[in-house]
């Protein structure tokens, strides 16, 4: 296939791969831990016929192989002369960070099980320097946090559709039936005008052209949503930067049907606007009895 993409993640010892490895599998790819370097050109060979199937492979390899991972370097030359393309990602860090990761996790080096974590350090540069030589990326994530790795990992293994590849949804909901538990930011509309106290409108949802209309003639709505829609554009791209993969947006009035399912539309097509990747879910609007609610989200400018 052309379009597969084979990565060998490998590097030392508590510098990071595990959290690549999850990074890797967010974007996609399939992944395997610990697997043996003279497995890697059969796997790949497997996943290449796999029908499209599977198209991104990431592999960790790393010394916990013990004397097969000694064989990389042969692999390695053997994947080149065969023409298998492949990248390889090195992943490195300080002396003193290390140590202090292996000390806060309380773990043993694989390297230095019975001895000093420095000393599995040092055995493990050493028998790594001849990989690391023919590695196409190297992060070293000494002081680096954990949402520039993220970054980092997606500018260079994702693709263009991924640089905003927070999922968010905007839930509305009704406080009577109760808060939804995975909420990030919770908003609270009952301040709005209702339209349950109108009979023509008591049975119809925030989504019917009537009632929308209703809800967004009032001053305080348009204030209201003009102060939301600045909130929204500040923070999505900044949880986005720190790293966030998902962002739930709860939106509640009293029973879920009318205000909470009008301003959940408005901010669902604000994020639809904006190229975010963005579901909307309306969770309560059939819990009240006879409603009138159509499918798609009606807008009202």
């Amino acid at each position: 296939m052309e379009d597969f993409r084979l990565v060998i993640i490998t590097g030392m010892s508590g510098a990071g791969k595990t959290q690549v490895s999850r990074h890797m599998e967010d974007l996609g790819y399939f992944c395997v831990d610990n697997l043996p370097p003279m497995f890697i050109p059969k796997f790949a060979e497997l996943c290449t016929h796999s029908s499209g199937s599977v198209h991104k492979v990431a592999l960790v390899v790393d010394t916990r192989g013990r004397e097969f991972f000694d064989k990389m370097i042969h692999i390695l030359d053997s994947m080149d002369e065969s023409g298998m393309k492949y990248e390889m990602l090195f992943m490195e860090a300080s002396d003193a960070t290390i140590i202090r990761r292996y000390k806060e996790s309380r773990r043993r080096h694989p390297m230095a099980p019975n001895s000093r974590i420095s000393e599995g350090i040092a055995k493990e540069r050493e028998r790594l320097a001849r990989v690391r030589a023919r590695a196409t990326h190297i992060i070293d994530t000494s002081d680096m946090k954990k949402s520039s790795l993220k970054e980092k990992i997606i500018r260079w293994f994702g693709n263009s559709s991924e640089s905003n590849s927070m999922n968010i949804t905007v839930v509305s909901f009704g406080f009577k039936h109760g808060m939804p538990l995975d909420a990030d930011l919770m908003l609270d509309v009952r301040f709005l005008p209702n339209p349950y106290y109108i009979d023509s409108m008591r049975h119809k949802s925030g989504a019917v052209p009537e009632v929308a209309e209703y809800i967004w003639k009032w001053p305080v709505t348009k204030e209201f949503v003009a102060k939301l829609n600045d909130l929204v554009e500040f923070l999505v791209p900044n949880y986005i930067k720190e790293g966030k993969s998902q962002l739930v947006i709860a939106i509640g009035c009293t029973g879920g049907m009318h205000r909470s399912v009008f301003i959940a539309n408005r901010v669902y097509t604000l994020l639809c606007n904006k190229g975010y990747r963005v579901n909307i879910e309306h969770r309560d609007v059939f819990k009240n009895e006879g409603v009138e609610h159509p499918q798609i989200t009606a807008v009202i400018d």
